[in-house]
């Protein structure tokens, strides 16, 4: 996926952070990269925050402390917490972390050092498991967050949020399983999923135009309470899909 297009929403806090740690690091640096919202369309400035993993020959206590001096200052700049890694690890985590190190190959601007995302190779049969597992884990998760919301708005659609943020990782991997090149735009990953086996897709539409909103007063509770039983039923279609693509 081609994302130097969306190079420029790295905000200079970002590229000061590298720096420091490029010129700073108690220990061996392999590599910085950014990844995540910030290089795709969905990016929301001041909003969303720039996420980064940090490859180290090895990982020990004062790197992390180095990491704590610094957050202070970058953490109101929403720089978030990086990832850690080294190459080991990663080589060794293809298997356990398939969706998430597929999106990292994906999504990500290589910042110093050299580029180890762009070469991973993903096995498809445990993507496809991860997805159905998280989908499955997500449907558990919709459930508890809609009995602890006790029919709040707030809390309904901070939930809703949180889901279909969580879903687009897994639609990116769900493209890749169904031969489709996948979209940087979660609209477009969403629209992706019309189909006969698919009813109800409207509903992801609806709620990550929800998951978007800023200051605008939340729909009423009949409303999203009838949003939430169309996206509820939409998940469990989703997952009955991606269980039949084992077979």
């Amino acid at each position: 996926m081609d994302t130097s297009s969306y190079s420029d929403n790295i905000p200079q806090a970002m590229h000061d952070f590298v720096e420091l740690v490029r010129e700073e690091t108690p220990v061996e640096l392999h590599s910085i990269h950014v990844v995540g919202s910030v290089l795709t369309p969905d990016f929301q400035p001041g909003r969303s925050d720039i996420n980064s993993v940090i490859v180290l020959e090895r990982i020990d206590l004062t790197f992390l402390d180095f990491l704590v001096r610094l957050g202070a200052t970058f953490r109101e700049k929403k720089i978030a917490a990086p990832l850690l890694m080294t190459p080991h690890y990663i080589d060794r985590s293809l298997d356990v972390f398939p969706v998430e190190f597929f999106n990292f190959r994906e999504i990500h601007l290589t910042m110093t050092g050299e580029d180890l995302l762009a070469r991973l190779v993903i096995d498809d049969l445990k993507l496809r498991l991860q997805c159905e597992r998280e989908v499955k884990s997500m449907l558990v998760g919709l459930r508890q967050g809609y009995l602890r919301a006790l029919g709040d708005p707030g809390g309904m659609a901070s939930l809703l949020a949180g889901s279909v943020k969580s879903l687009l990782p897994l639609l990116r991997a769900l493209c890749h399983l169904r031969h489709r090149p996948p979209s940087l735009a979660g609209s477009e990953l969403i629209r992706s999923l019309q189909q006969p086996e698919l009813p109800e897709t409207d509903s992801f539409e609806a709620v990550f135009a929800l998951s978007r909103q800023q200051g605008e007063k939340l729909p009423e509770k009949e409303a999203l309470t009838s949003l939430f039983a169309r996206y509820y039923q939409a998940m469990e279609a989703l997952a009955e899909y991606i269980d039949a693509l084992a077979s």
